[in-house]
């Protein structure tokens, strides 16, 4: 900066270095910028911070620039800052799937509602054949300023113009988007949903949000995940978890049964001397990993051996033998 006014290299640069020093310093100060943006120089001067001759540091930064273009993206406010373009707004979505679609993915077509910019205007907002005329509230600053007399002196605020939403312009509105240079329409979205997704899962598609004003970046939409429950199988991340009902005849004898799992119903075997509560893995019967759908969790199956309340004569005249019999085996071979 010191190089663009040199003191040794035009008349009456000097005074503008010590104006552009002071702007400076209150740009650079987190504290004294915020005096400044709500009371103005009359603020700094009352708070006992004194900062010389100048009289908005907005403006004049801006006049050191204007022929570079403006400040483009310094952040500084001002009149540079109205011409920049906006992001839109992110959209979000809520998708809901049954529990075999969250497990092994699915392609979906969505319907979304979103702001799309205006094909009349163009995006401009204004009436086509209009030109915008310079905002008669703030005289095409785009801010206004307040002022209030205190006993530390006159304080000064300073506003966005609420006339013109601080573009410093004004212009007929254009009749199909109302001036808001964004238009409100449907469309589908051809959505894959991946693999392994639950409840909470959230997935980006990037710039299918709402359209940006003035050239800006459309949003992105975020579509989050609900899973319906599933009437049998439960999930617990990967794994998925079943239970199943032996009695304690097949739990002694061991048996095979079918089980339902997200593949369609698989024999399994229930191993001879099963005890109640045993969990049997069915490996690589559960959920794949999201983003690494070749690896799977999988399926516990949790073994309720069920015991009789009530049985008849013969099989209580059978079970009391088999207790006599087991009554009169040694202790080690009844291990």
């Amino acid at each position: 900066m010191y190089n663009l006014i040199s003191p040794n290299r035009e008349p009456g640069a000097e005074q503008k270095f010590k104006e552009i020093s002071n702007a400076y310093e209150v740009l650079s100060d987190d504290e004294k910028r915020a005096i400044y943006d709500r009371y103005g120089e009359a603020g700094l001067k009352g708070a006992g911070m004194g900062m010389g001759d100048f009289s908005n540091p907005f403006d004049l930064f801006e006049s050191l620039f204007d022929g570079m273009g403006g400040m483009g993206g310094m952040g500084m406010g001002g009149r540079a800052s109205r011409s920049r373009a906006t992001e839109g707004e992110d959209q979000v979505y809520n998708l809901v799937l049954n529990f075999k679609e969250a497990v092994f993915g699915v392609e979906k077509e969505i319907e979304i509602t979103r702001l799309e910019t205006c094909s009349t205007c163009d995006g401009s907002g204004a009436k086509p054949g209009t030109k915008p005329s310079k905002c008669s509230a703030c005289g095409g600053q785009g801010q206004v300023v307040s002022s209030a007399r205190t006993p530390l002196g006159v304080f000064q605020q300073v506003m966005t113009c609420s006339s013109c939403g601080g573009t410093g312009e004004t212009s007929t509105p254009c009749n199909t988007c109302g001036g808001d240079a964004r238009v409100r329409k449907s469309k589908r979205i051809s959505l894959k949903v991946p693999a392994g997704v639950d409840s909470g899962s959230r997935l980006r598609v990037r710039g299918e949000g709402n359209a940006g004003r003035r050239g800006g970046a459309p949003g992105d939409l975020f579509v989050i995940i609900d899973v319906l429950s599933d009437a049998v199988l439960k999930r617990d991340d990967t794994n998925i978890l079943y239970s199943c009902k032996v009695s304690y005849i097949d739990a002694i004898l061991g048996t095979t049964m079918k089980v339902p799992t997200v593949d369609g119903t698989v024999d399994l075997k229930i191993p001879a001397g099963t005890q109640p509560g045993t969990t049997l893995v069915m490996a690589k019967k559960g959920v794949p990993l999201l983003n690494k759908s070749n690896m799977r969790g999988d399926q516990l199956v949790k073994v309720q051996v069920e015991i009789p309340k009530r049985l008849s004569g013969e099989e209580r005249k059978l079970i009391e033998e088999l207790a006599n019999l087991n009554k009169a085996k040694p202790l080690n071979s009844k291990r």
